[in-house]
């Protein structure tokens, strides 16, 4: 039994690993330049919207975004499977130009941070169904995280035509 607990006690478990902070991220997305952030509210038809393509409500009423020459970037969150995985997505011209996750928090599915899955939105768009126009590959036991990426990707695209919108 006490061999059973020391090896309990010496596995490894994942903390939180932030592998930029957002505020890089911004920086480095506007050459360090960043244009002041701007408040979306998730109210009426986008908050309807957003619930859904998450298939429930957004964990906040408002969200922080950078524009900046028609150029958005955006940090969301979005539960993988217990806690949640910080994104960083980077919108120009209605399509994905970068996504990079900030903050994994997480047990399992960290791979979704890697270049070989976040490189597969590179130029996505979403189509007239609000899915992405590209196919992203899932990754073995990191189902969940890959759905997450992939809504909040959805989510990203979505706003920055809310916020980009003649209307807006």
């Amino acid at each position: 039994m006490l061999s059973l607990f020391a090896a309990l006690a010496c596995t490894p478990s994942r903390a939180e690993q932030v592998y930029q902070r957002p505020e890089a991220f911004i920086e480095q997305t506007f050459g360090g330049d960043p244009p002041d952030p701007g408040v979306l509210y998730l109210k009426g038809a986008t908050k309807k919207t957003v619930k859904e393509m998450l298939g429930h409500r957004y964990r906040t009423i408002r969200v922080r975004y950078w524009l900046k020459d028609g150029r958005s970037a955006w940090i969301l969150e979005e539960v993988g499977k217990e806690r949640p995985i910080t994104t960083g997505f980077v919108i120009s011209d209605g399509a994905i130009e970068r996504t990079r996750v900030l903050v994994f928090r997480e047990s399992r599915g960290w791979e979704v941070r890697h270049d070989f899955f976040t490189d597969q939105f590179i130029d996505a768009r979403l189509d007239k169904r609000s899915d992405l126009d590209v196919h992203i590959d899932n990754i073995s036991g990191a189902t969940l995280s890959v759905r997450a990426v992939k809504n909040l990707s959805r989510i990203a695209l979505y706003l920055h035509g809310v916020v980009t919108s003649p209307d807006a």
